[in-house]
């Protein structure tokens, strides 16, 4: 026997949407009677063995996203969408959002270094610095001359060069060691 056989005569041409209504409706109630039956064992074992929260609580959390989205992937296929559609579209997503962000980290870093530099005042306009390499080795040094969102503009003050203009990133501020020399109080100040 059939399931149309069962169900009245007004439900045969609903039948298409009933079964798979019905077989979604089984896959959230599952995943979520698993998410819960694995939440509760993992806060068991973390209270038996003594497992800090910062370790429990991200297992937790993985394990979620885990069955959320193998149970959002199995939704997905009773509505009729292809596994393979939705994987190549999801790494088709990742890839170009990686590639985006490896492609602004720089800029964005020399943006962020930039705010700590006008917060955290490591320098300021018409101080000298110098930007060590190791110990032994000079660096790159110079008069603070101007500071911008991603470069600070140094002039340079070795004879050889004198008056050059150096444009450094912001973040290598923050990547080598800083020897700095200030100048009067009464001079320029940022």
């Amino acid at each position: 026997m059939r399931l149309r056989d069962y169900l009245p005569v007004w439900a045969h041409e609903w039948i298409d949407l009933i079964v798979p209504g019905l077989q979604i409706l089984g896959i959230l109630v599952a995943a979520w009677l698993l998410q819960y039956l694995l939440r509760r064992i993992v806060a068991r074992v973390g209270q038996r063995y003594q497992l800090p929260t910062d370790l429990v609580a991200p297992v937790r959390n993985m394990l979620r996203y885990l069955i959320y989205g193998a149970a959002f992937l199995l939704v997905m296929e009773r509505l009729g969408v292809s596994a393979t559609v939705l994987w190549t579209g999801f790494t088709g997503f990742v890839t170009v959002a990686a590639v985006a962000f490896f492609a602004a980290w720089s800029v964005l870093s020399n943006l962020f270094c930039a705010v700590l530099i006008f917060s955290t005042r490591p320098f300021r306009l018409g101080d000298v610095v110098e930007l060590i390499d190791a110990g032994d080795k000079p660096g790159i040094k110079g008069r603070v001359v101007d500071i911008q969102l991603v470069y600070t503009t140094l002039e340079d003050v070795t004879p050889e060069h004198a008056g050059a203009l150096l444009q450094v990133p912001n973040a290598l501020f923050f990547q080598k060691s800083l020897r700095r020399w200030r100048t009067d109080p009464g001079t320029l100040s940022l």
